[in-house]
């Protein structure tokens, strides 16, 4: 363990060899330090706080204390903190996630999140490349001009455009199940009446196959097998998003009057779905090259 003289670890405190801790940096007992941490200074970290493998935390950064009843503050792998941001006591930060230098930081921070202000928002999402060059990340803004579908390069999910029919009594845009769409879909639901601070989906499913349509306004989606991640803008009503199963979403950015319709090939099953980026993490590594669910989703 690297450490300035002025800063001080308390017994029962767990911190490892090659983290390093800078000028009047305090770590308290029941607190965890990863492997390749950095706290740069001027931070105390309270019982309870748990920073994993990796996490980068700026000058000044204010965490408050846990209160012992299920508050720890849990900061993942990779994640970046900058100068003077404040954390809640109680919430997660997802791996790789980053946080803006005085940032106040009061709800959970999804995985490679960028999050700033007052309360923290989601204004973009950590471009892979940045961290791990080997891994995959793009934004796509142009889909498709005539009707067709391509590949995104994030395991088998496809954008569509559709075919769209203007006319001076209405404009009517289609698509056909199983031609176009590779389903047949068991439910629909819609996602409207989206404050554009806030985030939506942040979930997988094991089986059930969606497809997206924005059929007004327009939003963004991230979509993340693990290996790779892709941001697609949904802006018009003949453009559509195919994820299979086991492939991470979020969609964030909504305009005000924005209308997302999924199609889903399946009912709705809470066990179906994965809410916790480790857990998708886990499983897909389950699943291994063979492409197979986990036995116990098979």
């Amino acid at each position: 363990m690297s450490r300035s003289f002025s800063a001080h670890v308390h017994d029962g405190a767990t911190v490892a060899a090659d983290a390093q801790l800078g000028d009047f940096v305090v770590v308290y007992a029941g607190a965890a330090i990863g492997t390749g941490c950095r706290v740069r200074g001027f931070t105390q970290v309270w019982p309870g706080v748990r920073l994993h493998e990796g996490v980068d935390l700026g000058p000044g950064v204010t965490i408050e204390a846990p209160d012992g009843d299920g508050s720890d503050v849990v900061i993942g792998a990779g994640t970046r903190v900058g100068a003077g941001a404040l954390l809640h006591r109680g919430v997660r930060i997802g791996q790789g996630a980053e946080v803006v230098a005085g940032a106040v930081v009061t709800h959970n921070v999804p995985p490679y999140a960028i999050v700033a202000g007052a309360p923290a928002r989601v204004v973009n999402y950590v471009q892979q490349a940045e961290r791990k060059p080997a891994a995959e990340w793009h934004t796509i803004t142009t889909p498709p001009k005539t009707p067709s579908a391509v590949r995104l390069g994030v395991g088998d999910v496809t954008l569509h455009r559709f075919k769209f029919v203007g006319d001076p009594r209405g404009d009517l845009s289609v698509g056909e199940f199983m031609r176009e769409i590779p389903f047949m879909p068991k439910r629909y639901f819609l996602v409207m009446n989206v404050p554009n601070d806030k985030t939506r989906g942040e979930h997988a499913h094991y089986k059930c196959h969606q497809f997206l349509v924005c059929v007004k306004g327009s939003c963004s989606v991230v979509v993340d097998d693990v290996a790779s991640r892709c941001e697609v803008r949904l802006d018009a009503p003949d453009i559509g998003l195919y994820l299979p199963p086991m492939t991470w979403g979020i969609q964030y950015k909504y305009s005000s009057d924005a209308v997302m319709m999924v199609f889903a090939s399946d009912y709705y099953e809470a066990e179906d779905y994965i809410r916790d980026y480790d857990e998708f993490v886990a499983a897909k590594r389950r699943m291994g090259d063979s492409g197979a669910l986990p036995v116990e989703h098979a």
